[in-house]
């Protein structure tokens, strides 16, 4: 966002490719190296590739140098001492830091960013799973294991063409401020996409699926970031991006154990789609409605307002029994030498 003014959406779309490429090739590679390596040498390889991660977070930079930081006002209350003290110094460190790192304050204040927050954290507890669990269930249908990989490959190649085409669609100025609806429109698309899993595990089917899936991943993946720098101003982007990145790990991190229990409790891998794709569209329909109603609610804040152009008090007070509305100025009597002052006739 700071290297960005105009044209977010293609800049994110760019970003964001990356993932797609990854995942239209570590299919093939981790299924090679399956057969070669086994599970071990597998995790063992994938792990060190995954390892040029924090070679790539290391050589990253701010985009401008850090301001010299102003010198805190000391609190002239006294602090108990001893144990009590100490402790309650560590709390007062500990909100401070959340407060000016993780957007705590942000989030009570900030209802868009409230809603799109947990809008995205309810979306991750089924927006992956699919990924998660595709092959097994093409698998488990007697599917080649090299054709269900090729699935995930599919959806790789269809994020990496369709993801720069919509960042440069949604620069334009048009979708200044629709941004979510688009969001949420394409979530819910990718929810009820899930669906087309549960009507057959054949090849043609989990195609179309993947097709579907994939478009509507696109889109909500090229507007994510985008519409979060519409919710919040940019000064606090980094720290309100780091308080949805855990609100959102959480879900994802227990979406895909709680869909295992569901495969083992059903012996069946269609309720894990119906499960995603309920949960998906769920938190689509959230964010549509609680942004149309915060919408609403802020224009009719706006028309209940005074407006601006409305004419100023006269400075000074006229006295009950004064015969004229105006003064005339010196700029009238040049203009109009003619014009008089309006007299009052009605009293």
């Amino acid at each position: 966002g700071h290297y960005f003014v105009r044209r977010r959406p293609f800049a994110n779309a760019m970003s964001s490719t990356g993932t797609a490429l990854g995942l239209s090739t570590l299919p093939f590679l981790g299924d090679y190296l399956q057969s070669t390596l086994g599970w071990r040498g597998s995790f063992l390889v994938l792990g060190a590739v995954l390892l040029n991660c924090c070679v790539c977070g290391a050589v990253m930079r701010p985009a401008r140098p850090r301001k010299p930081r102003k010198s805190e006002v000391m609190c002239n209350s006294p602090r108990p001492a001893g144990k009590k003290g100490c402790v309650l110094g560590i709390f007062q460190g500990l909100a401070s830091f959340l407060r000016r790192h993780m957007a705590f304050d942000l989030f009570c204040s900030n209802p868009r960013f409230r809603v799109f927050s947990l809008g995205i954290t309810w979306m991750m507890l089924g927006f992956v799973v699919p990924l998660i669990y595709l092959v097994p269930y093409a698998t488990a249908h007697k599917m080649d294991p090299s054709r269900a990989a090729l699935l995930l490959s599919i959806l790789g190649f269809v994020n990496i063409f369709v993801r720069p085409p919509v960042g440069v669609l949604f620069s334009l100025p048009w979708f200044k401020g629709r941004h979510i609806y688009v969001f949420s429109a394409a979530l819910l698309i990718n929810g009820l996409s899930n669906s087309i899993c549960c009507i057959s595990a054949s090849f043609p089917v989990l195609l179309i699926f993947v097709l579907t899936y994939g478009l509507s991943m696109s889109l909500v993946g090229s507007l994510m970031f985008t519409v979060l720098m519409d919710t919040v101003e940019m000064s606090r982007f980094p720290s309100a991006l780091g308080l949805l990145s855990i609100m959102e790990s959480v879900t994802l991190l227990i979406g895909p154990p709680l869909a295992g229990i569901l495969v083992d409790r059903t012996d069946q891998y269609t309720y894990v789609f119906v499960a995603c794709s309920i949960s998906v569209a769920l938190s689509a329909l959230f964010l549509m409605v609680s942004f149309y109603w915060l919408d609403c609610r802020d224009a009719a804040q706006k028309n209940n307002s005074p407006a601006s152009g409305s004419p100023a008090k006269p400075a000074v007070n006229l006295a009950m029994d004064c015969q004229f509305s105006s003064v005339p100025t010196d700029r009238d009597k040049t203009n109009n030498p003619s014009s008089e002052a309006e007299k009052i006739t009605n009293v």
